[in-house]
């Protein structure tokens, strides 16, 4: 496995970033005996190696009743719909992650639905490009 030139250092900058990347420099580094600029300099190669590719929000989908969360394993019918099933999907709303997977299935989905009538209309849908298989989210445990 390459570690880029990375340090033990800069795998610990990246916890704290992963974990809370709200975290200021200045917090960090009274984390792991540094100052804030030095810190800054390391998140910034970080960055520029493309190890950091961005920073995002924890969200909770039920606050916007969004309370059904299903898992769809996607089986395409045919190669030939991979670009409008990904299209479709990067597009629609409701797909909060889609991975191109090997093994049983062509891709999995992550999707965010207010009640069983939105996701059924949901389903609906991707029986255009082949069939499926759903399981519900119960409750994150991490």
């Amino acid at each position: 496995m390459e570690n880029y030139g990375i340090d033990e250092i800069d795998y610990r900058i990246l916890h704290y970033i992963i974990e809370d990347s709200r975290l200021s420099h200045k917090e960090i580094g009274e984390k792991i005996h540094m100052t804030g600029q030095a810190v800054g300099a390391r998140i910034r190669k970080l960055r520029e190696l493309e190890i950091i590719e961005g920073y995002t929000v924890r969200w909770n989908p039920q606050k916007l009743g969004q309370n059904i969360h299903a898992l769809i394993t996607v089986f395409l019918s045919s190669n030939k719909a991979h670009p409008l099933f990904q299209k479709f999907a990067l597009e629609h709303g409701s797909v909060a992650e889609l991975h191109r997977v090997s093994g049983e299935g062509c891709y999995w989905m992550r999707v965010y639905v207010k009640d069983h009538e939105e996701l059924a209309s949901f389903l609906d849908q991707l029986l255009e490009f082949g069939n499926y298989r759903v399981s519900l989210g119960m409750g994150q445990l991490k």
